[in-house]
């Protein structure tokens, strides 16, 4: 069934674009009110059945307005990618100046430190990739990742993830080509060395090789702080992952997007693992796993900032959007 000018969604009962729309995968809907005003979409439900992927959802209000997600919702459950979601709404920061006004809060105001959140966002990402990628799923003798780190922030994410992924019985190797002479991530390294994760002298330049060597790469080379051209060795690097057959996991957003734009000719990763709140860019995402990390936000600065983060699952440090 279509309403002109009206989109809702089966997935999670919000209104996300101009248009919309009600599939055929939809059973039963009783609509209180539906309000359309140019880009707001505004709607009142009582009650929705689906089918398919939506069990069941109350939900008592959906807005959404040039690509900002706001829901308040009752209950959501869903039989395929969301299993639960009970929340008094959802926000995506609106830019990446707000991202980087968040973490530095986090910093100066509440103390915590770098190599602290750090860590909480690495064993979250791992945790997330045993997830939806047990070594179990994986088709070669070993459950072998490739995680490549970049000279920032987001790529000593990715040594801890690299830790913890082989805590957890995976085999990492890491190629980290820039290295910053911070004591940081030279403990990082240090750490993973200990460990017995290889580091890779150098990158494959053949896609082909890293589909016959690993089967999942964790992209951990630019963070949402990154602007600019992507300068070499990291150009080439993101070439070849680009057309690798292997699931990529990229850590808080795919290497090489615009924070708030996304790159719809760039990086297409299988998953995606949001830290701290899903980036602007996250609703360019297409991929088939999208996880919320890093579970460290104060109730007072997630208020501060209009978060409205979900809530996580019992003691859970991740929780599964899509």
């Amino acid at each position: 069934m279509n309403s002109e000018g009206l989109v809702y969604s089966e997935v999670d009962g919000v209104a996300y674009s101009v248009r919309l729309v009600l599939s055929d995968a939809l059973v039963y809907s009783e609509v209180a009110r539906s309000v359309v005003s140019d880009k707001l979409v505004y709607s009142e439900v009582a009650r929705s059945v689906v089918s398919d992927k939506l069990v069941y959802s109350e939900a008592v209000k959906s807005v959404s307005w040039d690509g900002l997600v706001y829901s308040e919702a009752v209950r959501s459950v869903s039989s395929d990618k969301l299993l639960y979601w009970e929340a008094a709404g959802a926000v995506m920061p609106g830019s990446q100046q707000e991202a980087q006004a968040i973490d530095q809060e986090l910093f100066t105001e509440y103390k915590f430190s770098v190599d602290q959140l750090m860590e909480l966002a690495g064993l979250s990402c791992a945790t997330a990739i045993a997830k939806a990628y047990p070594p179990s799923s994986f088709t070669k003798p070993q459950p072998t990742v490739l995680v490549v780190c970049g000279p920032g922030n987001n790529g000593g994410d990715g040594l801890v993830c690299a830790r913890h992924l082989k805590l957890f019985g995976y085999e990492p190797t890491v190629y980290y080509p820039k290295r910053p002479s911070k004591a940081l991530f030279e403990a990082l390294t240090t750490q993973c060395q200990k460990m017995d994760i290889p580091f890779l002298p150098e990158f494959p330049t053949e896609a082909m090789l890293i589909d016959e060597l690993y089967g999942l790469v964790v992209d951990a080379i630019f963070g949402f702080s990154f602007q600019g051209a992507v300068r070499e060795p990291f150009g080439s690097i993101l070439k070849t992952l680009a057309q690798v057959t292997v699931p990529i996991a990229s850590i808080d957003i795919p290497s090489g997007w615009d924070v708030e734009k996304g790159h719809p000719d760039g990086l297409q990763p299988d998953m995606l693992i949001s830290l701290t709140a899903p980036k602007a860019a996250a609703r360019h995402f297409t991929g088939r796993y999208h996880f919320l990390g890093g579970r460290f936000v104060p109730a007072a600065l997630e208020r501060k900032h209009g978060l409205n983060l979900p809530a996580y699952p019992g003691t859970d440090c991740i929780l599964q959007l899509v």
